[in-house]
């Protein structure tokens, strides 16, 4: 089965609600044996991501025209952006070698975001909906312990003991 995608193309100028700082996730674009085929996301569940405040200024310049069922962002013919046209416009293997992590997926960027999530105390289940899963066990599986929670764990860990004394 293909890879399925969410890629900003299939965003639309009505899915960005400034008012509740909110995208909704309601389509996605995945190869099919005719070509592209924009579907409801996987799991058929429609799914709210909030906006941070660094992609503010993005999505505002990118919704600035009042067309609702505009793409927000389109390829280079003005159709669809495929995830080769999008590996080539980001120049994605020279910037992510140049950083030095040959290697790197996009879809690794989504581990990333939900461990930040989680290690700004977002409870799981709220990352789990932002991420569209059904089950907070699949986002367990995204989140990934880095050495700072670990030296964390073992400092408040330490100063629980010396209180028990």
């Amino acid at each position: 089965m293909p890879a399925r995608f969410v890629v900003p193309s299939t965003l639309t100028h009505g899915d960005v609600d400034w008012t509740s700082n909110l995208v909704t996730i309601q389509r996605q674009c995945f190869p099919d044996a005719g070509g592209l085929s924009i579907k409801p996301p996987k799991g058929r569940r429609t799914r709210h991501v909030p906006i941070i405040e660094p992609l503010k200024p993005v999505l505002r310049r990118l919704t600035t025209q009042p067309e609702r069922n505009l793409p927000l962002l389109r390829g280079p013919r003005g159709g669809v952006i495929t995830t080769t046209a999008l590996r080539h416009a980001t120049n994605w293997d020279a910037l992510v070698a140049s950083l030095g992590f040959p290697g790197l997926r996009r879809h690794d960027l989504r581990h990333a975001g939900a461990t930040w999530f989680a290690k700004a105390g977002i409870p799981i289940y709220v990352v789990s909906d932002i991420l569209g899963h059904a089950s907070v066990e699949t986002t367990r599986a995204y989140l990934h312990t880095d050495d700072s929670a670990l030296q964390n764990a073992a400092e408040r860990l330490t100063q629980h003991l010396r209180r028990r004394r």
